[in-house]
C-alpha cells in the first residue's frame, strides 16, 4: 500500500498534468490517512506553482514533504541551490500553524523573508536586529495566526524569554538550517546549536527537519544524536552540480589569471574568497585599478560598511566581492555566476558549500580554485594556535590534507567530490579541468589490489603513511612490533617511491575505493567499490605518477551566432535592465523579482500573454499580478521592433495585427495594409483573444451561436479542424463564427 502511495506521489512530483482521474481510480483501497497524505501532496504541488512558479518538485522534495505530513523527523542533505528551503516552506504554507525555522545568520533570515513576501507568503524573523516594538509586533502577528514561517536565530530560540511564546504557538514543524553546525565534527561547529535537543524533548510530536548542504557520514550521525531525532528518514540528494565548471590551478600569477578570467566573464556577478582580511583588500584594490568594479568584505570592516557592501552586491550595484569565507552564507542570490578561491579552502565540505553559491538558478557557472602548499602551512599554524581538542585539531589537519590531495590529484574533480560525500560517480564529468585536459593513464588494477589487500591484511588499522611504508617494505620499529612485516603484501610495492604511492592512494580515495575514518585516528577503510576491485576483478584506471604535461593552447574557432541566439541575448539584456529598474522602484534585490533562469526562459520563449507567461518556470500568481504587464509589454515591444526591422520573429505577425486593431483599424484595413486576407486577420485576433486579450467577439459570433458550436465540440478532437466542423453544421455557421467559438472554448478551459 505504501509503495502505491509512493508511486502516486512520484507522479505528483514529476508529471503534474497526468495525476488525474486515471491515477486516483487505482486508490480505492488506501486507508484514510494515506488518502489524506496524497491529497496534501496534491495541495503541495498546487502551492508550489501558485507561490513559487514551479510545475514540478525536484528529486526528493515530494518525499521529504510527505514525511513532514506524516509528522516524522528527517535529516536532509542537499547541495547549495538544490532546493532545501522548499522542503519546509511548502509544508509550512499548506499546514495549520506556524513553522519555526532556525537560521544561523541575520542576513539569511532577512533574505528568506523578503523572498517569501515577494511570493505572497506571510513570513517574519526574530533576532537581535529588531527593537522591542518591532519584536512585539511580530509576536502579536504570531499569536493571531497571521505568520506561516518564523525565522529565528539559535540564540533567540534557546533563550528563556522566547520559551513562553513558543509554547503558546501552534507549531506545524521545526526546521534546523545549516544543521552541520550542531556537530563538533562538522566544518562550521557552533556551540549554541548543541542546546537544540530541547526541541524534541518539549515538542516530541512536532516534526523536525535538519537540513544541511555538506555533511560526511560522521557528521550526519552526530546531527541525529545531538538533536535526538526519532527514527528519522535520511534523505541524501545528489550533490552533483553539473552546471558548475570546476577548475583547479597552481597559485602562480594568481592576480593575472583572475584578471583574464574576469575579462572572459563580463557583466557577471561573482565572489573571490581570500584566506586573510588583508588579502581581500589588496586583491579588491588591484582589480579596481585594472578597471573591474569590486568591493571587499571581512570581519574588521565596520558593520555599516559591511552592510552596504552586501546590499550593493545583492542589488547588482557591485558585481564582484573579495571576501573571507564568512561572506555568502547569508545570501540567497541566485545569479552569482562564478566563485574564485584565491587560496586553498580548509576542507572539501567548505569548498563545495562555497562554490555552491554560484549557479543556484541552474545556469552555467564557474568555480576556479588556486592552491599552494604555503596555504596548507598557514592553516596548520592557525589550527595549532586555535581552540579545540587534540582530536578536533587532528580532524581539521586530516581534512586539510585531503583538500590538498584533491587539488593535486589528476582525477575528475566532480567524481572526487561526489565520492567524498558518499555518492558513487562512474566515469568523467567532462566539465572540469582534468576531464578537459586528461593526464596519461595506465591500468592500475594490480597496483590498487596491492594497496587494498594490505589495508585488509592489517585489519584496516593503519593510516596512509604507515600503509605506504608497509607496501615499500620498511622495517621501521612500529611495523616490526605490530608484525606487519610478515603479511603477504609487505614490500609488494617497492617499484614506487613514497611520493608516488601517496599520489596513487589519493587517487584511490577520490575514486571511492578507500575512505578515511576520521573518528578513528584517520585509519583507512576499504569501501564496497574497493572490495569489487579486490575480489571481483573490477578494473581501475589510474594516472601515471608524474607531473601532468602542460596542456597546449587550443585555437578557439569563432562560431557565428544564429539570429535566434542573437535575439535571445538581446532580449535577455533588455529584461535584466527592466528587472533592475523594477527592483529599484520596489526597493528589493533584482533576483527576487525574477531569477536569471526565469529571464533566460522568457527570452527564449518570448511569452506575449498572461497565459504564456504562467508557463515560464519561476512565475507564480503573485509575480504575474505584480510584474506580468511590465515584462510582457517589454517582450511585445521587442518582438514588434524586430519584426518592423524585417526580422521574422515567432509570434510577431499576431502581435502586429493586434496592435493595429487596438489603434482602431478595421479588419479590412489591416488586411489591406499587411497584404493578408481578412480571414487571416480574424485568425490572428482569435488567437490573441484565446491568449487572454480583452476583445468583444460579438462582432463575429453571438452568444447563442457560440453555445451551439461549443456544444458540438466534444464530437471532434483537438486540434479542431474548421472545415470538419463547418461541414458538420452544413454551412449554417461561418468559419469566423466557428473560429471565435473555439477560441472562447479554449480560453474558458484554461
Amino acid at each position: 500500500m505504501l509503495r502505491l502511495l509512493r508511486v502516486v506521489t512520484h507522479g505528483l512530483s514529476y508529471h503534474p498534468q497526468q495525476s488525474t482521474t486515471s491515477t486516483f481510480s487505482t486508490l480505492n483501497n488506501l486507508n484514510p490517512q494515506q488518502l489524506n497524505n496524497l491529497m496534501s501532496l496534491k495541495h503541495a504541488l498546487s502551492a508550489l506553482k501558485q507561490y513559487f512558479g514551479f510545475d514540478a518538485f525536484r528529486p526528493l522534495q515530494a518525499d521529504i514533504i510527505r514525511t513532514v505530513y506524516e509528522r516524522r523527523d528527517a535529516l536532509v542533505l542537499m547541495p547549495t541551490g538544490g532546493g532545501k528551503s522548499i522542503c519546509y516552506q511548502i509544508p509550512a504554507i499548506t499546514l495549520d500553524g506556524t513553522a519555526i525555522v532556525l537560521s544561523p545568520l541575520i542576513a539569511l533570515m532577512k533574505d528568506q523573508v523578503e523572498g517569501l513576501s515577494a511570493n505572497g507568503v506571510s513570513a517574519a524573523f526574530m533576532n537581535s536586529s529588531l527593537d522591542v516594538q518591532q519584536t512585539r509586533k511580530v509576536e502579536d502577528a504570531l499569536l493571531a495566526g497571521h505568520i506561516k514561517l518564523l525565522y529565528v536565530s539559535p540564540e533567540k530560540l534557546v533563550s528563556q524569554s522566547f520559551q513562553p511564546l513558543l509554547k503558546r504557538l501552534k507549531i506545524s514543524l521545526f526546521a534546523i538550517d545549516e544543521a552541520h553546525c550542531i556537530s563538533a565534527w562538522g566544518h562550521d561547529f557552533r556551540p549554541e546549536y548543541t542546546q537544540l535537543r530541547f526541541l524534541k524533548e518539549q515538542f516530541p510530536h512536532v516534526p523536525l527537519l535538519a537540513l544541511t548542504a555538506t555533511a560526511d557520514k560522521l557528521t550526519r550521525k552526530d546531527i541525529i544524536g545531538q538533536l535526538k531525532l526519532h527514527e528519522p528518514e535520511v534523505f541524501i540528494s545528489s550533490f552533483d552540480r553539473p552546471n558548475i565548471s570546476l577548475q583547479v590551478r597552481p597559485g602562480q600569477r594568481r592576480l593575472e589569471q583572475i584578471a583574464e578570467f574576469l575579462k572572459q566573464h563580463p557583466k557577471q556577478s561573482g565572489i573571490i574568497y581570500c584566506l586573510s582580511r588583508k588579502g581581500c583588500e589588496d586583491i579588491s584594490s588591484k582589480l579596481n585599478a585594472r578597471g573591474f568594479r569590486t568591493a571587499f568584505y571581512h570581519a574588521e570592516v565596520p558593520a555599516a560598511q559591511r552592510s552596504k557592501v552586501q546590499e550593493d552586491f545583492i542589488n547588482d550595484r557591485v558585481p564582484i566581492i573579495c571576501a573571507t569565507i564568512a561572506f555568502g552564507m547569508g545570501i540567497d542570490k541566485s545569479n552569482v555566476r562564478f566563485v574564485i578561491h584565491y587560496n586553498l579552502p580548509r576542507n572539501l565540505e567548505g569548498y563545495y558549500q562555497e562554490i555552491g553559491r554560484a549557479g543556484r538558478d541552474g545556469l552555467p557557472s564557474a568555480a576556479l580554485l588556486f592552491f599552494s602548499y604555503s596555504d596548507v602551512q598557514t592553516y596548520r599554524q592557525m589550527f595549532d594556535e586555535g581552540d579545540g581538542s587534540p582530536e578536533q585539531k587532528q580532524l581539521k589537519i586530516a581534512k586539510l590534507e585531503r583538500m590538498y590531495q584533491f587539488a593535486e590529484a589528476p582525477v575528475c574533480r566532480r567524481q572526487t567530490v561526489l565520492n567524498y560525500f558518499g555518492e558513487p560517480h562512474e566515469g568523467n564529468c567532462g566539465n572540469c579541468d582534468v576531464c578537459q585536459h586528461p593526464p596519461r593513464k595506465f591500468d592500475g588494477t594490480i597496483t590498487a589490489q596491492k594497496a587494498l589487500s594490505a589495508i585488509l591484511r592489517v585489519q584496516e588499522n593503519v593510516g596512509m603513511q604507515l600503509l605506504v611504508d608497509i607496501l615499500r617494505g620498511s622495517q621501521r620499529r612500529e611495523i616490526v612490533e605490530q608484525g606487519y612485516h610478515q603479511i603477504k603484501t609487505w614490500g609488494a610495492g617497492k617499484e614506487y617511491s613514497f611520493d608516488d604511492w601517496m599520489f596513487l592512494l589519493s587517487q584511490m580515495m577520490h575514486l571511492g575505493l578507500v575512505e578515511i575514518a576520521y573518528d578513528d585516528f584517520s585509519r583507512l577503510r576499504v569501501t564496497e567499490s574497493g572490495r569489487k576491485v579486490l575480489f571481483e576483478q573490477k578494473k581501475v584506471t589510474l594516472a601515471l605518477p608524474q607531473p601532468k604535461a602542460k596542456p597546449e593552447e587550443k585555437h578557439v574557432r569563432f562560431v557565428e551566432k544564429t539570429k535566434a541566439q542573437t535575439f535571445k541575448e538581446e532580449l535577455f539584456d533588455l529584461l535584466v535592465a527592466l528587472r533592475r529598474s523594477v527592483a529599484q522602484q520596489q526597493g528589493m534585490p533584482p533576483y527576487l523579482i525574477f531569477s536569471d533562469a526565469t529571464l533566460s526562459e522568457m527570452a527564449e520563449k518570448r511569452p506575449l500573454s498572461d497565459a504564456d507567461l504562467m508557463h515560464v518556470t519561476g512565475v507564480g500568481e503573485r509575480k504575474l499580478h505584480l510584474y506580468g504587464d511590465a515584462f510582457i509589454g517589454a517582450i511585445r515591444r521587442f518582438v514588434l521592433e524586430k519584426s518592423n526591422d524585417g526580422a521574422r520573429v515567432a509570434g510577431s505577425t499576431y502581435l502586429q495585427t493586434w496592435e493595429m486593431f487596438k489603434q482602431g483599424k478595421s479588419v479590412k484595413d489591416i488586411a489591406a495594409m499587411r497584404d493578408i486576407s481578412p480571414m487571416t486577420v480574424a485568425s490572428h485576433l482569435a488567437t490573441m483573444y484565446e491568449r487572454g486579450e480583452l476583445l468583444d467577439i460579438r462582432q463575429w459570433v453571438q452568444p447563442e451561436q457560440m453555445d451551439i458550436i461549443q456544444g458540438a465540440l466534444s464530437l471532434f478532437g483537438e486540434p479542431y479542424q474548421l472545415k470538419e466542423i463547418f461541414e458538420h453544421f452544413e454551412g449554417k455557421f461561418s468559419y469566423d463564427q466557428i473560429r471565435f467559438s473555439i477560441a472562447d472554448f479554449r480560453k474558458q478551459r484554461k
